[in-house]
């Protein structure tokens, strides 16, 4: 998704957009009631990144300026309840926290994505179908049965007089016996053809992001080698989750075991107790027997054109500020969002941001868009922690960071 200063619009989608605008200037107005208006919208937005589907526009900004002070104000019951707007919800926190509307937002509403109140169960079709017609078959056992007229949901029916139609039909017979003339023969209603059924429209999907990817600062709490693999690092690190299937107890903490591809690399006794950068949304892989479920982010030499990755190093782990706590949230300037719970490995979110992964001249960790051509970006952004802080690397400049 391009940025707005880049996006052009047809005279149809200026049309959307001034009539968006006067639905902002309308629950801006301080009368009548809006509820009618916010239904619409969120209704609108259920199916859509944007007001305009997919390509973001002022109007978004106007929407968003103009609610995002009254869905501040809303408990979580009116954002994500039963009766609750959550896709307006959703469409002001995207406009928000992506860059692609450049918006400098001194305080941002306040979203916590995991707390839904409320999730619309899903329709069996063939149930509902399988209803629909024991509805109809009752409904027409009743009608026969009625023949007094009365239906069985005590409706009166009217039965259809076809005496008429009889002597009509006797008249034509005696008429064509003694004239000779054959029956006339009644016409056949012509078929309606049923209008083809339209593909209903599927929701457009959030533009990717570097942010997708969840980084946090992971505190090593003990590495020793692999039992079965001479390359392998198994270490123990805690990186602030709650107890769950990928998670083990150390020393009182919760934490992952990962496996790392640095023995030989990195000494055994520098992974010992350290704080590093920790990826925590690949999905989980069993290597050599033992599940790894995170991986450690380290910087090598970037590969040139025509060589051969031979894995031989030098490699540096990237180090948060000293001050960084186990768990603290990691991401690339103007890149700040919601990750992903754990990456779809066909989406390949990972692997197309990575190539961005890099370290400048003053051994700062940075991500650079302009290697990511989908993003239509240049910008350089560099890897902070959220108490504030650079993550960094001891010497490797202008490296890959993976």
């Amino acid at each position: 998704m391009a940025a707005l200063s880049a996006q052009t619009f047809t005279p149809k989608e200026e049309t959307e957009i001034q009539q968006w605008l006067t639905t902002s200037e309308r629950l801006a107005a301080a009368d009548g009631d809006k509820a009618s208006i916010l239904d619409t919208l969120n209704t609108h937005l259920s199916s859509r990144t944007t007001l305009l589907g997919a390509k973001p526009s002022k109007a978004d900004i106007a929407i968003y300026e103009t609610l995002a002070p009254v869905v501040a104000k809303w408990s979580p019951d009116e954002r994500t309840g039963e009766q609750g707007r959550p896709h307006i919800v959703r469409h002001l926190d995207f406009v928000q926290n992506s860059p692609i509307f450049g918006l400098e937002v001194a305080e941002k509403i306040v979203v916590d994505q995991d707390d839904v109140r409320y999730v619309k169960p899903p329709v069996d079709a063939k149930a509902e179908k399988e209803k629909l017609k024991k509805e109809k078959a009752a409904a027409a056992a009743a009608a026969a049965a009625g023949g007094a007229g009365v239906a069985a949901a005590g409706t009166t029916t009217t039965l259809v007089d076809r005496t008429k139609e009889a002597v009509k039909d006797l008249a034509a017979e005696a008429k064509a016996a003694i004239t000779g003339e054959e029956k006339p023969k009644k016409e056949k209603k012509e078929k309606k053809e049923k209008p083809a059924k339209q593909p209903k429209p599927q929701p457009v999907a959030a533009a990717p992001t570097p942010a997708l990817i969840d980084l946090r600062v992971g505190h090593i709490l003990k590495a020793v080698n692999h039992p079965d693999a001479d390359s392998l690092y198994v270490s123990t690190i805690a990186v602030g989750d709650q107890p769950n299937d990928d998670t083990t107890e150390y020393e009182g903490q919760v934490c992952r075991t990962v496996c790392s591809g640095l023995n030989g690399l990195i000494p055994l006794e520098e992974m010992q107790g350290r704080k590093v950068i920790v990826v925590c949304n690949l999905k989980p892989v069993k290597m050599r027997g033992i599940k790894s479920c995170a991986m450690v982010l380290a910087a090598s030499p970037r590969i040139k054109e025509g060589e051969v990755d031979d894995h031989k190093g030098p490699v540096e782990l990237v180090s948060p500020p000293a001050s960084a706590k186990a768990g603290e949230r990691v991401y690339f300037e103007g890149w700040k969002g919601e990750p992903e719970g754990v990456l779809n490995p066909k989406k390949k979110i990972w692997e197309m941001f990575q190539p961005g992964f890099t370290t400048t001249d003053d051994l700062q960790v940075a991500f650079d868009a302009s290697v990511v051509e989908a993003l239509g970006k240049t910008d350089l952004g560099k890897l902070v922690v959220e108490s504030g802080g650079v993550c960094t690397v001891p010497s490797l400049k202008g490296a890959t960071v993976r």
